[in-house]
């Protein structure tokens, strides 16, 4: 599969961001060049705004129910081409076969639920007083923007595509420059699906985009995904400039250990959570506190993560940077004295000898003061620190700055609902290594991993790309009149 130069997409059409700076895009899975973009200017970005102000007003005019029935067509489409867009996140982020197709899988979940929104927007109608009625109506922002990572190119931009289109606004994604290519198949099938010109577009482009995205007047609201470093930078410029943002940052989430969970499950779910997508994920577990004598489990554990192989079981990290990042960790922690019990450093595939690859690793004794059980790794490496008690577990737990997740695995329905009731997490699981909800639940952490209200998906997502207008009416005349009309 080879692919042409990656373009921005303005008002129905592909075209070259304007800057003489060009980018590669290059494959992790063995460190090949896939493609290339030019960078976008400000001008670009301004081509887009006039493209998509024309188009929004035209737009919130259609009722949401027929809004939603491009996204019936669109839904067809991403089954119907579902195996060329795995190949596509396969090649561009690495992740093998089956992780690629379940972002697939969901991306038309999400888009199942923007089709239901008519569902949801029944809006409110209330006679307050006698012959006076106030209601309520959801009306579109406008233009808004969401820039997304790449460790999912597809999943997380669909998080706020179809719903943020469906309620009337037009759209600007900005993916990352790491992964740009499975964006400009969004932007065909949505094409062909029927949606007018000018309400879905792509900006590509670096950290210069980013800003000038924050800045641009023309824009009324953000969503980030990224690192807290920069959801931090995103959220505080772009509300500094009056825009409604929700930044999503990193995370360090715990998956606590009780002696009593079952083996099986705890085991198989654990090591899913940790090495999943090669642990590029704001979910994945990343510290495991095991509460007592839990031997037994670990040992199991360690079994089931010496089975997943690179280049098979386990995808790449995205680039070189990333490897030697993830092995500083590793290297550090052994220098601190934990105890490396499956090493993932320095491997490589046969045959992509050159592509980025970190093997599963596990890191026993390791303390809660330590950087590899306290900062985000962002790879496929677990840190096991040993407690005595439940609380302990949750001291630590709650010590932590980010708060996207934590789960627990007992037998024990009690001492669950004690660590989902003390967790300082948003999205909590029990015998659940990835407690990501479903739809209509929205997804949204709290503490460092959210700066702004509300969830970036579900229910919620309406919220925040909707404003509401209330309206008070009074036609009756004859009625008596009080304090409230």
């Amino acid at each position: 599969m080879s692919f042409n130069e990656v373009k921005n997409f303005i008002n129905g059409e592909f075209k070259a961001g304007s800057s003489t700076k060009t980018h590669s895009i290059i494959s992790p899975l063995d460190g090949k060049e896939l493609s290339t973009f030019h960078e976008s200017t400000m001008e670009d970005l301004n081509e887009i705004i006039v493209a998509a102000q024309k188009a929004q007003k035209a737009w919130q005019k259609v009722t949401l129910k027929e809004r939603v029935q491009v996204f019936y067509k669109y839904k067809q489409l991403l089954e119907k081409n579902s195996d060329e867009l795995t190949e596509i996140i396969h090649r561009e982020n690495g992740k093998i076969h089956s992780e690629a197709k379940a972002e697939i899988d969901k991306a038309i979940e999400l888009t199942e639920f923007a089709c239901s929104l008519p569902q949801f927007m029944n809006g409110e109608n209330m006679e307050v007083s006698k012959g006076v009625f106030c209601s309520s109506t959801k009306v579109p922002l406008g233009i808004v923007a969401s820039i997304v990572p790449f460790n999912f190119p597809t999943m997380v931009p669909h998080w706020t595509i179809v719903n943020a289109i469906a309620l009337g606004n037009a759209f600007i994604l900005k993916p990352s420059e790491a992964v740009p290519i499975s964006s400009q198949y969004t932007a065909k099938l949505l094409k062909e699906a029927g949606l007018p010109d000018g309400l879905f577009n792509i900006i590509n482009g670096t950290q210069t985009t980013v800003e000038n995205i924050c800045d641009h007047p023309g824009i009324q609201a953000i969503t980030f995904v990224g690192s807290t470093k920069v959801a931090k930078i995103v959220y505080q410029r772009a509300s500094n400039n009056l825009k409604q943002v929700l930044a999503l940052g990193g995370a360090k989430n715990h998956i606590l250990l009780l002696p009593d969970a079952h083996p099986e499950m705890a085991s198989s779910n654990i090591v899913a959570s940790m090495s999943g997508c090669a642990g590029q994920r704001c979910m994945a577990a990343a510290t495991l506190i095991a509460v007592g004598n839990c031997d037994a489990i670990l040992d199991r554990l360690i079994t089931d993560a010496q089975k997943i192989q690179c280049g098979t079981t386990l995808g790449s990290v995205i680039s070189k940077a990333a490897k030697d990042r993830i092995e500083a960790y590793i290297t550090e922690a052994e220098q601190q004295g934990a105890k490396i019990i499956l090493d993932g450093r320095n491997t490589t595939v046969p045959g992509k000898e050159n592509g980025f690859y970190v093997g599963t690793t596990l890191i026993d004794n390791a303390t809660a003061d330590m950087k590899i059980a306290r900062e985000e790794v962002f790879g496929p490496v677990l840190a096991i620190v040993r407690v005595n008690t439940i609380d302990e577990a949750l001291a630590i737990e709650n010590a932590n700055p980010y708060g996207n997740a934590c789960s627990v695995f007992t037998q024990n329905g009690g001492l669950a609902n004690y660590v989902t009731e003390h967790a300082s997490a948003g999205m909590c699981g029990v015998n659940i290594g990835v407690p990501v909800p479903r739809e209509p639940f929205g997804f949204g952490g709290w503490n460092q991993s959210r700066f702004g209200s509300g969830d970036i998906t579900g229910k919620s997502a309406i919220g925040f790309f909707t404003k509401e207008k209330k309206t008070t009416t009074k036609w009756n005349p004859e009625a008596g009149t009080n304090w409230m009309s």
